[in-house]
């Protein structure tokens, strides 16, 4: 799936929404307000792989920026076809 940078990032923050909800349900502490979006990515992208609902990275690929492009593809995955940040 090609992303442009704009929806890129709002599916970014659609996928730090959804999983701030996931982490409740799964009994771990939401973020807090002072959470950088550096460590709720880094929280949310390894949560997702440990529970295996998305493919870990190649360990040279781990960094913030590949993070962040893989919760975007989760949460594309996730929302419905119709949904306003897949007709973009």
């Amino acid at each position: 799936m090609k992303m442009k940078p704009k929806q890129e990032a709002q599916l970014l923050k659609e996928a730090l929404r959804i999983g701030e909800v996931y982490m409740k349900n799964r009994g771990i502490n939401e973020f807090k307000p002072t959470d950088s979006s550096s460590l709720k990515v880094t929280q949310l992208y390894h949560l997702l792989t440990q529970d295996k609902l998305i493919t870990p990275l190649a360990k040279d690929q781990e960094d913030e920026p590949h993070m962040k492009h893989k919760l975007a593809l989760w949460i594309a995955k996730q929302l419905p076809e119709d949904h306003p940040l897949k007709s973009n």
